[in-house]
Formats: C-alpha cells, structure tokens, sequence
C-alpha cells in the first residue's frame, strides 16, 4: 500500500512539490426490486412521488422492515472486496433536517457495520498495480430529491427514491492522483456489475462518489480534507480532484488554511464551491434504531452466498493470463465489463487468443467506443470476428484486408468467408503474380534501389508500393520474401 505518492504524480507548486491525498465514500444502489425497509418500487423513474409507501413517507406509527434481499446483495459485495462479514451488524438513526428526507432522520450504519475491512486491488496503467484498503461498507437508505427548477417560486420534493437502498462503501485514503482515483471507482463498478449488487449507472444516479481530498508536503501528517459531495461520473470524479488539490495549495501557498468543509464540483465552472462546514459523526447524534433488531446471521449463510457468486475480475484475469497467456494488461482490459470478457472467451475459442485479443481490444472496442456503443449492441458478432480471424490465420486474407472486411460486416452484416468469395479479397499467394508486382515496382524506381542497397530499413517502402500496386492483396511475407532476394538486402 503507497503511504507515499511516487514523485511522477507529486504536483508542482510555486514554493515547491505538494501531494494530494484521496479518500472516497461510494454509495452504491443495491440491486433489488423493493427499498431497504418497504415493499414499495425501488424501480428508477416512474411519475413523482409514484414509488412510496407510507414506510417512506414517514406516517406516524408505520415500522420498517428489513429487506432480505439487500442484505444478501451487501454480504455478497463484501465477500467481493475480499472484506470481514460482521455477523452482527446495528441499524441507527442518523438525525439531520432535509426536506427530502421525511423522518428527519437517515437509518443507517454507525459503529456496527455489515462489513467490515477488505480490499480493491487496482490496475492504473499497464505498468502500475495498487491496492485501496476498505474501511467498513454499510447499509443505509437514500433521501427523495428536491426540485428547484419547476417553479419560480417554490421547490418540490419527489420522495419515489427515500428509502431506496445503498450500499456505502467508504475506501482508506490510500490513492495518490486523480488517475489512481479514476482507476479505483473503474474497478469498483466492475466488480459491483460482476457481483449483480449495483448497475453502476452513474448517469441516473446508481453509483455516487463523494470524494475525499487534503493536500500535504511529502512525508508530512495528512493535512486537513474537503468532501466533493455527489460526483457522479468517473470523468468529473478526476477533473474534481485536480481543481480542488490546486485550490488547497493556493490557499497553503498564501500562508492561509483550508477549512474542513463539504464542497459541490461545478463541471461547467471547472471549479468547487463551499456548500456547508463539514459535519462531525457527534453533530448526526447517531443512536441505534429503536424500531430494528440487530441484524444477525450465521457463517453457513455467508458461506451459501459465496458459492453462488460468479467469476470475478481478478480471478478472470488471472485465468486470461494463465489459460490464454495475454499480457497482464490486455486481460485486464477485457475483463473490466462481464459482457467484453464473454464476448472475447466467445471469438477465441479454438483459435489464436493472442489475436483474437488484439482484433477484440483494439478493432471492436475503438469502433464500438467511436461510436458510444457497449460489446452487447456490436453490429459485429463474436462469430463473425472468428470467421475474419479464421480467414487471417489461414492466409486467405491479409490484415489489411481484413480491416476492409470487419468495415463491410459492421456497416452491412453478412458472412465474412461469403463476403470474401463474393468480392474477390482473397489474398495472393501466387508467388508469380506477386513476382511481376515486385518487378513493376523496382524497374519503376531504380534510385530508390541504389538507397536501398544502402540503407535496408527501405525495404518498407518498396512492400507498401508493391501493396499498393496489388491492391492490398499480396501475401506480404512473400512480398518481403522477394524483395530481398532481389534487392540484395
């Protein structure tokens, strides 16, 4: 665990380097179909205030009661972060006034968690691994949500989220750089889409992040934090970092103090902006829920969970490595979305994995992210991209070619071995067609031969006008081939 940033990701100041510290509290939607204490929709959208019971709504002498089901989706991601399950965990009151928030108070976990300490081990370039201690994931329910954009005059407040169902997963401040902390929510949602505990749509609002951010000189104690509340894209997640580490320092390097507050991240503005002084857990007057019993469980029921749960990242990854032997990075590209890894497990059987993984890596996911599409809406099949491996691997096309040919099924569908016969993009391997290209092209060009000669890294040169000249269709080993025979190099 870095305790110490490297001094690559250390940032410049005007009276000398700073680093920044990160910490971050994800609150993550469970997965279920009823909210956390009522049996009311926990379905996202749907007409205001459509999906409340009189539970969320907080009428008087109405009891909530515990949802199983999020409670096995919470001991399952726990079991996901490699964390302690709490066979006892306490439900408490946590008082604060919102006007979204009914009950006037949060039920949530204080001291007694479900799930206690674990890890996230992360991949932030192919070339750097780190590891992000959990400290605890709890159970918790969400607010409504307060509308000021309806009326000149008045808010309105949709309760169809309170009582939804989170999943607070609050990480150590172990991360040293925006691109560490873009790295950890990556792999945190992942592995939450893995599991089935969270969609991870961050775009309405499933995966939050409020994030935790100091600056201090290296080796110095931790200097004192701001929390960016309710960021809700990885892209905002590093840009919010990065404006409020420059503000901390401005302010140190002005011989001022950063106070200890909760700020909101204006994407447009590219800036924070103070929204309340930080709370203390003393000022919540935490106590435990009078209307829950404490949540109790066994080990057998842990145990029964943990055999349901899939294959996740890591132990994928590890498998692509082992069984496959790609490199370390590129299984860990294709193992970040369950759907990429299926797809690519799918075009590789019985073939190349090695190309397979560069043409689903670099060809499909560029195309598909070019685009805005995910692997499941792919105009290309997991089939059709083995027939065109197929067709590589057995020299009937060229990669060139074979760019060509993933273009066509993309835009028009069709069978590429057909569309092969059919457009006449075989490959020549008639050594004697290749041999009057190779002929056309040196008689065309003597200077360039004499350079040649000279300097054999202009070999290149000569086989892409050889390409040219057979319209991508010559078997480049053998134009190579013959090019050194004849030019002499």
């Amino acid at each position: 665990m870095a305790t110490q940033a490297a001094p690559s990701k250390l940032i410049k100041g005007a009276t000398g380097d700073w680093e920044v510290v990160i910490g971050m509290e994800i609150h993550a939607q469970v997965t279920s179909k009823a909210k956390l204490f009522s049996g009311a929709s926990a379905e996202y959208g749907g007409a205001p205030n459509n999906h409340v019971s009189l539970v969320d709504a907080a009428m008087p002498g109405m009891l909530p009661v515990i949802n199983e089901e999020c409670v096995r989706q919470a001991i399952r991601t726990g079991l996901g972060l490699e964390a302690k399950i709490n066979h006892r965990s306490v439900f408490d009151r946590k008082n604060y006034f919102y006007p979204d928030l009914p009950q006037g108070y949060q039920i949530s976990q204080y001291k007694h968690p479900i799930v206690g300490e674990g890890q996230v081990i992360v991949d932030v370039s192919p070339t750097e691994r780190i590891t992000v201690r959990i400290e605890r994931l709890h159970l918790e329910q969400d607010a409504g949500k307060s509308l000021h954009d309806l009326s000149p005059s008045e808010s309105h407040v949709d309760l169809n989220r309170s009582g939804v169902a989170l999943m607070e997963i609050v990480s150590k401040p172990d991360m040293r750089s925006s691109e560490e902390a873009r790295a950890y929510v990556t792999k945190l949602r992942a592995l939450l889409r893995y599991i089935g505990s969270c969609d991870g749509n961050m775009e309405q609002g499933s995966l939050r992040a409020d994030v935790n951010v100091s600056v201090r000189r290296p080796g110095e104690p931790l200097g004192t934090r701001c929390e960016i509340k309710n960021v809700n894209s990885i892209r905002f997640i590093g840009q919010a970092i990065e404006v409020e580490a420059r503000r901390q320092i401005g302010i140190l390097e002005d011989g001022g103090k950063v106070d200890q507050e909760t700020r909101l991240f204006d994407p447009g503005k590219g800036e924070t902006r103070s929204m309340r002084s930080k709370e203390e857990a003393h000022d919540y007057r935490y106590f435990p829920d009078p209307d829950l019993l404490p949540l109790e469980f066994d080990q057998p029921y842990v145990e029964a969970l943990k055999a349901e749960l899939p294959e996740l990242p890591d132990a994928k990854r590890a498998r692509f490595i082992e069984q496959y032997g790609l490199p370390p990075y590129d299984a860990g590209v294709l193992v970040m979305e369950k759907a990429n890894a299926d797809f690519f497990e799918e075009t590789t059987k019985g073939r190349d994995a090695k190309l397979a993984a560069n043409w689903v890596i670099n060809e499909l996911f560029g195309r598909l992210n070019k685009e805005g599409l995910d692997v499941t809406r792919s105009p290309v099949s997991a089939q059709a991209l083995g027939a065109i491996i197929d067709l590589i691997s057995s020299d009937v096309i060229s990669g060139k070619i074979a760019k060509d040919l993933f273009e066509i099924v993309w835009t028009e569908g069709g069978d590429p071995k057909e569309i092969v016969e059919a457009r006449g993009m075989k490959q020549v391997t008639d050594t004697g067609a290749i041999e009057a290209a190779v002929d056309a092209v040196i008689a065309a060009n003597p200077d360039k031969v004499e350079q040649a000669k000279a300097k054999p890294t202009m070999l290149g040169w000569f086989v892409g006008q050889v390409m040219k000249q057979t319209g991508g269709k010559a078997n480049p080993q053998a134009v190579n081939e013959l090019l050194k025979q004849k030019l002499g190099v």
